[in-house]
């Protein structure tokens, strides 16, 4: 059985950096193509950032591009996202993704492995 779990959430002034972490684990060995979701208060989950498998294809959203980096490390099924300059609009519950694939993947529904959430909350 695969699991995803995140780490790293927290509490954080606008500003301020925060880096998640993500790890897989499979019975298994397989590279994974890995993404960030984030679901805001009252709002639908939507995408923040993907990476294919081997971080040499990354796509990031408007929103985040220039201030969030995804980095990936296939052989260890592990992933992090370094958020800088954190505003306000950033708080959210933030999901890890992950699907066995070698392609870069923005679609919810382009993944099966999907993490409990971790909470970022940035003041302003």
């Amino acid at each position: 059985q695969v699991q995803v779990v995140e780490s790293g959430g927290g509490s954080v002034q606008a500003g301020d950096s925060l880096t998640l972490s993500c790890k897989v684990s499979a019975p298994f060995f397989s590279h994974y193509a890995m993404g960030w979701f984030r679901q805001a208060p009252g709002k639908e989950r939507e995408f923040v950032v993907a990476t294919n498998w081997n971080g040499q294809s990354t796509y990031y959203s408007d929103s985040v591009k220039g201030r969030f980096t995804i980095a990936i490390d296939s052989d260890k099924g592990t992933s992090k996202l370094q958020m800088n300059n954190l505003k306000p609009e950033d708080t959210a519950v933030y999901y890890c993704a992950a699907e066995v694939a070698s392609t870069v993947m923005i679609k919810q529904s382009d993944y099966d492995y999907w993490g409990q959430g971790t909470q970022v909350t940035v003041s302003s």
